[in-house]
């Protein structure tokens, strides 16, 4: 049986291109309250007392959170921020704002994981003349994510990149599949959706018309892979994957 060739492939980021694995958010939130409140300090900006102003970002933060829970919304991070600081007399440029947010990830960020030769299997998947893009639920900001993608080498190879507070909607609604495959300018049938959250990634994706690959994670150790997707323990094994199956979408030749 034939299938269709695969042109792109998009990824999930947490736990999947970053490995986070289970995360004491807490403690690393309190480590972002500290380092963003030096940071107000050191520019004059008004600071509160610390107990208060970890108290006060952290309470808005859950609320927000809770309220996405509930509506299936992302929310933007930095616009939680911005609105706890207005309330306190704190005014920044923007790129100062972009600042004020990664020290917020930062401690967060130190502790993803990404595998050796990530570079090494993006580039062959480059090389192969596939597109990468990035389909990601999350609050943090763009220019947060950036600048971590920027660090481990890997901006350069996601030019698609869709973040979930910026819509509307979030995975596993089929919309945001759909947007992705536009902005890479390949049909669903054409791409890979790589993920580590059957709900969130492998089950949409395939509805919506995608292939889709999963990738071992905490979040889906012990349950078995849906029937239509493969399954990989690292990234690594995806080119290998992808000549598979374009090898399998050419037409079959008969000899006269």
């Amino acid at each position: 049986m034939a299938h269709d060739e695969i042109k792109a492939v998009l990824f999930d980021l947490g736990d999947t291109i970053l490995n986070f694995g289970k995360v004491k958010t807490t403690k690393a939130f309190l480590a972002g309250a500290r380092a963003s409140h030096a940071f107000l300090k050191e520019l004059g900006q008004p600071a509160a007392w610390f107990p208060w102003y970890f108290a006060c970002n952290l309470v808005r933060m859950r609320i927000r959170y809770l309220i996405s829970n509930l509506t299936h919304k992302d929310f933007d991070s930095l616009e939680v921020l911005q609105a706890v600081g207005a309330r306190q007399g704190v005014h920044l440029s923007p790129s100062q704002w972009d600042e004020f947010a990664w020290l917020w990830y930062e401690t967060l960020s130190r502790c993803a994981q990404v595998e050796p030769d990530l570079r090494e299997t993006l580039s062959t998947l480059g090389r192969m003349g596939l597109k990468l893009g990035i389909v990601s639920n999350t609050f943090v900001s763009r220019a947060s994510l950036a600048k971590h993608l920027s660090q481990l080498g890997l901006l350069e190879f996601f030019p698609v990149q869709l973040y979930s507070y910026e819509y509307h909607f979030r995975k596993p609604n089929s919309e945001i599949f759909r947007i992705a495959a536009d902005k890479i300018g390949e049909p669903l049938a054409n791409i890979i959706f790589v993920g580590d959250r059957i709900d969130n990634d492998i089950l949409p994706a395939l509805r919506s018309g995608m292939h889709a690959v999963l990738k071992d994670a905490y979040t889906n150790a012990g349950k078995p892979t849906p029937p239509g997707a493969r399954r990989i323990r690292l990234l690594s094994e995806l080119p290998a994957i992808v000549e598979q199956m374009n090898a399998a979408a050419q037409p079959t030749r008969v000899n006269p």
